[in-house]
């Protein structure tokens, strides 16, 4: 059920454009200068090729950390065409077996860029394999066993690896010290989410769309660029069948109502969570675990999918007795919470739920 969300930060088929439809552009920036948001990374990042370039080097290991759907993956194909190499892409529970990573490593040119997906789902021996890939460039082969056995050193071209966690506190710190660079993706902002739905709008051919038609999207986008694409994919169908390509406000409330997602970006599953808190167990505290067999899902998803956003936005707070209501959940879900249940101080907000 969480899969298949659509204000979810995972990937999912559909946010791949079709080659074969009318204006499937690709919605990716190609280029460093065409990348929007994370700054302080781009600035890092502009000076680490610009001297690896010079030097005629391979740019240094990059680890990026952060929430789904930030842009990890954009990065990569993006350094890998600022340094005109080629980026090949992989991810941690694709590895089971360090012959998986060999294969990938011995075929590479100089220069290419090697994405790790998930990277701390690695398996030990083959997260072992890339330590003197990383440092020396260079894998060791063990051919038969016992006395007869006989190590093979097999010299690598100069690469660069990308690797991309969710969960960089379950990296190995052995692993995580052989990455020359690392960098927290952190949400974005409205005003960057409006810039990269206008430039998404041209490249679908979308016409001119009001600035406040995109800040209506951008606000329900829960910081995150792949849900902000996908909210905008969602009103362009809605606008072409129901009114005639035209979008306007009307249009993308009628649009997200109908996917059932309000003006904050919470979705049917957001407010039932809520509202079982706030309606069943009075605002709380209470254990996810009871939570989640009230509503019938798994506690792993509510954790990982449901809790993050409402967290941010300071409608939920989780304390040593459980989950809870603050006056700001409760106030949008129009409940009363019980008096001396209110945390204090309130809750602080990573975006703006008033607009």
């Amino acid at each position: 059920m969480a899969k298949d969300r659509i204000i979810s930060p995972e990937a999912q088929r559909s946010d791949e454009p079709d080659p074969a439809s009318a204006g499937a552009a690709a919605l990716r920036p190609r280029r460093l200068q065409e990348y929007v948001g994370q700054r302080d990374l781009v600035e890092k990042l502009a000076i680490a090729l610009k001297a690896a370039a010079q030097r005629g080097e391979p740019m240094e290991h990059v680890l990026l950390h952060g929430p789904p759907g930030l842009g990890k993956t954009t990065l990569a194909h993006v350094i890998a065409e600022e340094m005109g190499s080629h980026a090949y892409v992989t991810s941690g529970p694709a590895l089971t077996k360090a012959g998986d990573l060999v294969g990938t490593l011995t075929k590479m040119q100089e220069r290419d860029i090697l994405f790790i997906d998930e990277v701390h789902r690695l398996p030990a021996p083959v997260e072992e394999y890339l330590y003197p890939a990383m440092e020396d460039f260079k894998i060791d082969f063990t051919l038969d066993t016992g006395m007869h056995a006989k190590v093979i050193t097999y010299r690598l071209r100069p690469f660069t690896l990308i690797g991309a966690t969710t969960r960089a506190g379950l990296l190995t710190g052995a692993l995580r010290t052989r990455f020359g660079i690392a960098h927290h993706l952190r949400f974005y902002e409205r005003d960057e989410l409006m810039v990269i739905l206008q430039r998404a709008c041209a490249k679908l051919e979308m016409g001119d769309v009001a600035e406040s038609v995109l800040e209506m999207i951008a606000r329900r986008s829960r910081g995150t660029p792949r849900v902000t694409l996908r909210l905008l994919r969602r009103v362009r169908d809605f606008a072409q069948v129901r009114a005639a390509g035209r979008v306007d406000g009307q249009i993308v409330t009628d649009a997200l109502e109908l996917e059932r997602i309000d003006e904050l970006g919470l979705d049917e599953l957001d407010r039932t969570y809520l509202g079982t808190i706030g309606q069943v167990y009075e605002g709380g505290p209470v254990g996810v675990e009871a939570i989640a067999a009230t509503l019938g899902e798994d506690a792993g998803t509510l954790e990982d999918v449901v809790e993050p956003y409402l967290l941010q936005i300071g409608f939920l707070a989780r304390t040593r007795q459980g989950r809870r209501l603050t006056a700001l959940g409760a106030a949008h879900l129009g409940v009363a919470v019980p008096d001396g249940k209110e945390p204090s101080p309130e809750a602080s907000t990573l975006f703006e739920p008033g607009g």
